[in-house]
């Protein structure tokens, strides 16, 4: 592996160990040129996946993408880097079984905003303020709303947010 300090061709793998849901290995090293050390992951990738953008473009899916999206809907929010890398696994393992090679970029948003309701809710609508182009306050207003009331259908205890998200 490539040094990202220096660009030493070669490093040295000083631990591994599997991540929490065991889709992948965690593996810290350190360059035998600089010293620096830096962390790499290791999956298993079933498929070369094409995302299918709304304008009908194909595109190769960027892991790496959805990782900073779901990074800035969390930001400041106490979601450690295990969590979203657990929520990527989790999208891309769905994607990859599903028995496709082409997923559309709203089945992969849609995917990522139930993950998000179901860590937290200000993420959730960050995530979703994005993911639908909301363009004025009222439009935030409008999907608060429909959150309450779509819990208000199911919910006995009289609580205005869907357990989901709370």
């Amino acid at each position: 592996m490539r040094c990202p300090f220096c660009g030493f061709e070669d490093s040295q793998v000083k631990d591994s160990r599997p991540v929490e849901d065991s889709t992948s290995i965690r593996r810290r090293r350190q360059c035998p040129s600089c010293g620096g050390r830096f962390t790499t992951f290791e999956r298993v990738q079933l498929r070369d996946l094409v995302v299918v953008k709304k304008d009908g473009k194909r595109v190769p899916f960027d892991r790496d993408k959805l990782i900073r999206s779901i990074r800035i809907a969390t930001r400041k929010r106490g979601i450690d880097e295990d969590q979203i890398e657990r929520i990527v696994n989790g999208i891309v393992r769905r994607i990859e079984t599903s028995g496709e090679s082409e997923a559309p970029s709203t089945r992969i948003g849609e995917l990522t905003m139930e993950s998000l309701a179901e860590l937290d809710e200000v993420a959730y609508v960050r995530f979703a303020s994005v993911y639908k182009d909301f363009g004025t306050a009222r439009d935030f207003q409008e999907f608060i709303n429909d959150i309450a009331a779509t819990d208000g259908e199911g919910d006995r205890a009289g609580n205005d947010a869907p357990e989901a998200v709370r």
